[in-house]
């Protein structure tokens, strides 16, 4: 699945890095490259987060995907 991230160069240095979708998801690393590294973690993190709060729940929800056409 894709994400869409918002990559920013900060002021005293470095990159910070920010899911669109899962506002949770929030990362910074020295260069872009470590950043985009960084903020896949801490997606992956949030989703893991998310699937336990979901088992937690029991039978009463579920997680599904909808789109949307602009």
């Amino acid at each position: 699945m894709k994400y869409t991230i918002i990559l920013e160069k900060e002021e005293e240095g470095g990159y910070s890095a920010q899911c669109l979708e899962l506002p949770e998801a929030i990362s910074q690393g020295e260069t872009k490259e470590e950043a985009l590294k960084n903020i896949k973690e801490a997606i992956e993190l949030v989703l893991e987060v998310l699937q336990e709060e979901v088992k937690a729940l029991g039978k009463t929800a579920e997680i599904s995907a909808v789109e949307v056409s602009a």
